[in-house]
């Protein structure tokens, strides 16, 4: 199948909103082994509508249409897309029982305009719409198939998972099977040049990156007439993978570095103090996303000034006079201080400068962190090319859970990034 995502709202166009709509929708066809040919915005407008429409028409056969679907009289795109197919808009009863139900839920009046959602294609195929009103649907019509989702994402989103992506698997004339590896401290081209023997000449499974903040996602796909050929040839291929970036991949099964994290705290059972005096609780911030982890981690301590260190966790002053706050001392000091504090197992302190100014010397981007952990301190100086301060917190924040995760592993973190 080759097909166009095509995202309707005026608001898109002057900026207020980011369109991640069309890179989430094309990231999922592309694991479908579905070809994605456009991507096209365009304003509440009918008629350019239509002609965006024609146009792809000529060489898709697929079209994922987000946006346009809710109560307003700017809302105009299954409206539209009926009149170019002919087909005919009717009341969609279950849509209607729904939005009753969700305004009575929510004890607000209901006005007359919602009832426009409930209208949809007469030979569609509707989408409940779990996390809102508006309902999406499916139309096949001369060979193509016509998608319509709401703009909002975590709306589209959840439909997509829930409904059009088993909608559209069933079209599918082979099984795909996707699986990913998270990789931290080295740059996408670097991984892409240690994989290039599986990615030169690659056929199936194909192998993608995709760099982030930090890390880089290696996504092995296979696309095979029979499921368990697919499962074997992505199982092999993520080995091999994983054998060559070594200790940098993270996670075989494409979680983030907190879940790995959290779930390593858990499954061993070890009780977990952090502070943080340069990332301001960000570190904490993202194991808390992790369900049930507070039955292990026992509190972060954010103390960025030097009299906070000396109150909270009796850190000597001398240690400051003679080495400074930016140290590997000073972070060795507060993971022994934290340890006295909350007897905790693993104790993990970070320190240093993350910007934007030089300060006591110490260069933008240069952080330290110890952890104590069965009573041995292990502590490492990293630096950073400042990007900024807000992204200099984030990915001190990601060093300090690739950190701990390599101690729950046995290993030994490394001194460069």
């Amino acid at each position: 199948m080759k097909s166009a995502v095509i995202s309707v709202g005026t608001e898109l166009l002057f900026g207020q909103i980011v369109n991640t709509n069309a890179a989430y929708l094309s990231q999922e066809l592309n694991d479908m082994g579905v070809d994605v040919l456009y991507h096209y915005t365009m304003g509440d407008n009918p008629q350019r509508f239509r002609r965006v429409m024609e146009f792809a028409m000529q060489d898709c056969d697929l079209f994922l249409i987000t946006g346009g679907l809710g109560p307003t009289e700017d809302d105009l795109t299954k409206e539209t897309l009926c009149d170019m197919l002919g087909e005919k808009l009717v009341v969609h009863q279950p849509t209607v029982e729904y939005i009753n139900a969700f305004f009575e839920r929510v004890q607000m009046k209901m006005t007359e305009n919602n009832m426009k959602q409930t209208l949809v294609p007469e030979h569609a195929v509707v989408f409940r719409n779990l996390n809102g009103t508006a309902p999406g649907f499916a139309v096949e019509k001369d060979g193509r198939t016509f998608i319509c989702m709401p703009g909002v994402p975590r709306e589209m989103k959840r439909m997509f998972q829930d409904s059009v992506k088993p909608y559209l698997m069933k079209m599918a004339d082979a099984y795909i099977i996707s699986r990913s590896l998270r990789v931290f401290g080295v740059g996408e081209s670097l991984v892409e040049t240690m994989l290039l023997q599986f990615i030169d000449g690659q056929t199936d499974p194909t192998i993608a990156t995709y760099a982030k903040e930090g890390e880089v996602e290696i996504r092995i796909t296979s696309k095979r007439r029979r499921k368990q050929e697919a499962v074997e040839a992505v199982d092999d291929m993520a080995g091999r993978v994983a054998s060559v970036m070594g200790d940098s991949v993270y996670s075989t099964e494409g979680r983030e570095l907190y879940e790995e994290t959290a779930e390593k705290l858990l499954s061993q059972n070890i009780s977990l103090a952090l502070c943080e005096t340069v990332t301001g609780g960000a570190v904490a911030a993202k194991l808390s996303r992790y369900p049930g982890i507070s039955a292990v981690f026992d509190r972060s301590v954010v103390v960025p000034e030097e009299k906070a260190q000396i109150d909270e966790l009796s850190v000597p002053r001398k240690i400051f006079d003679e080495h400074t706050a930016f140290s590997p001392e000073a972070a060795e000091a507060l993971a022994e201080g934290l340890q006295r504090k909350t007897g905790c197992r693993m104790c993990v302190s970070v320190t240093g400068n993350a910007g934007p100014d030089f300060c006591d010397g110490v260069e933008p981007g240069t952080f330290f962190i110890s952890a104590l952990y069965d009573g041995k301190l292990t502590t490492r100086r990293y630096y950073h090319d400042s990007r900024g301060m807000s992204l200099n917190i984030d990915f001190i924040s990601l060093c300090v859970l690739h950190f701990i995760n390599l101690l729950l592993q046995g290993k030994s973190p490394s001194e460069k990034l």
